[in-house]
């Protein structure tokens, strides 16, 4: 049947809504502002890169340049939430089935929703840090532009492709231990190789092809259009993009399907 995975999660959907908001809970369990740090943490960051970019730096970003110091900040979180989306993903997949291996040798439990669980619990705290995007652009600029509702469709094969990441780490990281060690350098490297501390076009003409390879930087530029640019996201990518990724998902989740029958004898 086509799509295995989508009828997996919609049949599983009450499972994996208790196991994200425990997730979300979980975080901030025991302190002081509880849920309040999912809206804390990133204007403490925002804040932290205003100053850092603008104010030591005197950095601008091109058409943002007239709005002042938060010009700048306001484009970087919007390319650090996606990238902070991703990263998230990527640093807890490996360790994913390992640390819940008694789900795998005690119980009978659908293990692609752990996969599903860590990519809505990073969807979540996103959708928190656009939130605060959108106050500083309110603040800085007195408006926000109407293309953010396009955003839905612009990080469609963003989640896609986060969960077919997901479970083909997470399967891999049952039998390869080291592979945990490898992400943490890949998404150093992944932050500096992704459009997240400069616009694309601030590369030579010779580089800017070969870093669009990268596909998290199609997804940078596209979400800094109707985040910040107010413009129309590019329906090649939206349709594209989310067919690629579609079925890119289903094949990560097929092959984490087939490496699940091996991983009792593992653990």
């Amino acid at each position: 049947m086509p799509l295995m995975f989508a009828k997996s999660l919609i049949q599983h959907r009450h499972l994996m809504w208790q196991l994200t908001r425990r997730s979300v809970l979980g975080r901030y369990r025991g302190s002081l502002l509880g849920w309040g740090w999912s809206l804390t943490t990133p204007l403490m960051m925002l804040g932290i890169y205003s100053f850092v970019f603008s104010t030591v730096f005197k950095t601008r970003w091109g058409q943002l340049e007239q709005a002042g110091p938060l010009g700048f900040a306001i484009n970087l979180f919007a390319g650090l939430i996606v990238f902070n989306l991703v990263a998230e993903c990527i640093n807890e997949a490996p360790s994913l089935v390992v640390s819940n291996a008694n789900y795998v040798t005690k119980v009978i439990f659908p293990l692609e929703i752990l996969g599903a669980t860590t990519v809505a619990t990073a969807l979540f705290h996103a959708c928190t840090s656009v939130v605060i995007l959108i106050i500083f652009e309110l603040v800085a600029l007195h408006s926000a532009p109407l293309s953010i509702f396009w955003l839905p469709f612009v990080w469609l094969p963003l989640i896609l492709g986060c969960l077919g990441v997901t479970w083909l780490l997470s399967a891999l990281g049952v039998f390869f231990r080291d592979l945990g060690q490898l992400v943490g350098v890949f998404v150093t490297m992944l932050m500096f190789l992704s459009t997240v501390f400069y616009p694309l076009s601030a590369l030579p003409p010779s580089l800017q092809p070969w870093l669009a390879l990268n596909p998290l930087v199609l997804v940078i530029e596209q979400s800094r259009m109707v985040l910040v640019q107010g413009a129309m996201p590019s329906q090649a990518y939206v349709l594209l993009g989310s067919l690629t990724m579609l079925m890119a998902c289903e094949l990560s989740y097929r092959l984490f399907c087939k490496a699940r029958r091996g991983f009792a004898d593992v653990l």
